[in-house]
């Protein structure tokens, strides 16, 4: 008898922006998407302890040690390693590049606050630093275009 195998686990996933500071984009976009932003200061200390990562490789942030060229956020409901306080689940993962950015996102998160609340929360995300670059109304709906602090494009509906 042939038995059919298994189907393979979905693919866990993170979205990962380039930033030239991803400590400050980590802090816009947890407020902006009311994620936290995760503590890693449990497995920098073991890494920092084996030699398996230098201290320049790191700052304070938050009062607590993390990774200095990267940080990532996640959703509050979501799954995480206790050990390294990675998430499990929705996430973006801040990077430190060189280089600012240059062009058009080729990829980009829509937020829905919710019916009739999108000038409130353009206005919220105002406040947090993000700025509103168009406004949209076409035929199939209208949406506001924003820039986030580092001028990475999102909508907003």
């Amino acid at each position: 008898m042939n038995e059919t195998p298994a189907s393979p686990a979905p693919v866990h996933w993170k979205v990962v922006v380039d930033a030239a500071d991803p400590h400050a984009q980590a802090d816009f976009w947890a407020a902006a998407l009311r994620y936290e932003v995760e503590d890693n200061s449990a497995l920098i200390d073991r890494l920092l302890g084996l030699g398996a990562l230098p201290e320049e490789a790191t700052v304070e942030f938050h009062g607590r040690r993390a990774f200095r060229d990267l940080v990532a956020v996640r959703h509050p409901d979501d799954p995480f390693e206790e050990g390294s306080g990675t998430g499990l689940g929705r996430r973006l993962l801040f990077q430190r590049v060189p280089e600012p950015k240059t062009g058009k996102n080729r990829l980009h998160l829509d937020l829905h606050p919710g019916a009739g609340r999108r000038e409130e929360e353009a206005a919220r995300l105002e406040r947090l630093g993000a700025s509103v670059l168009r406004r949209v109304k076409e035929q199939g709906g209208e949406w506001l275009v924003m820039a986030d602090p580092e001028g990475n494009e999102f909508c907003v509906q």
